[in-house]
């Protein structure tokens, strides 16, 4: 069983049945089940911004908690490698950072996203 990190793009995808990435997120989340799938709190507050505004947090933790999602604290190595990700890659946005940082701090075997330009980043990454 893989660990596989998630994007915030990919559950915003996932939430929105009128988002382009709908599908993909949904169809990605399903085949991953049988892996280990983890969030950096960074990305799990991105994707928790239309939920906010419309009152509905508590609907989407738990959907995250039933499809078996771990939410991960931001720690010292995460940063870090954030940190270092970024100085390579200075027009990555620091969210962006942060997930990539995640995933090679805790030796993910893959990064979902629907940003295409992550691929050139990390080749943990697969664009759903």
């Amino acid at each position: 069983m893989g660990t596989v990190v998630l994007d915030a793009s990919v559950l915003i995808g996932w939430f929105d049945a009128n988002d382009p990435h709908h599908a993909t997120a949904t169809a990605a989340l399903k085949n991953e089940r049988e892996h280990v799938l983890r969030l950096p709190a960074s990305a799990y507050a991105e994707a928790l911004v239309r939920h906010s505004a419309a009152g509905s947090v508590e609907a989407a933790r738990q959907r995250i908690a039933d499809v078996g999602i771990t939410v991960d604290p931001v720690d010292v190595q995460g940063a870090e490698a954030a940190a270092a990700i970024r100085a390579r890659h200075p027009s990555l946005r620091l969210p962006d950072a942060l997930v990539l940082g995640h995933a090679e701090a805790i030796g993910a075997d893959v990064v979902l996203t629907t940003d295409r330009r992550w691929k050139r980043v990390s080749p943990r990454v697969q664009v759903v």
